[in-house]
């Protein structure tokens, strides 16, 4: 039989191994996240990387208790530039991707009102988006 000592010693030893491993699937999630994210919006993910900006506690749809972690990574959207951007997990779903919002002169910035179909109009500088 241990001595209780080296049991709780054995048990958090665990403990942080389960926390380290997860931690990886985490972040690779979180890379495949930033990537899919950055190559569907024509951007350059900076530095290839994402790092952990914070870790809590959440409930899933099931109720089950995981991990929430937030990554933040830049991005850029002419190369010479870096942009913020931060993305959520709840273990290894996906919840959350905010990416910098900035007015552009071109086809890549579009305001759709609730209720109202994109219909391809355009913003510019000069005319910032709508906020309801």
């Amino acid at each position: 039989m241990m001595p209780w000592l080296e049991s709780i010693g054995l048990i958090m030893l665990l403990l942080v191994g389960w926390f380290w491993f997860d931690g990886f699937q985490s972040r690779a999630a979180a890379m495949r996240a930033a990537h899919a994210a950055c190559a569907a919006d024509g951007l350059l993910l900076l530095d290839d990387t994402v790092a952990l900006a914070s870790v809590r506690l959440g409930r899933d749809d099931a109720g089950r208790l995981r991990l929430r972690r937030t990554y933040d990574f830049e991005y850029s959207d002419t190369g010479d530039n870096r942009r913020a951007a931060q993305l959520t997990l709840l273990g290894t779903e996906l919840l959350l991707l905010r990416l910098a919002t900035v007015a552009a002169s071109g086809p890549r910035l579009r305001v759709v009102d609730d209720g109202e179909a994109a219909t391809g109009s355009q913003t510019s500088a000069a005319q910032p988006p709508r906020r309801s």
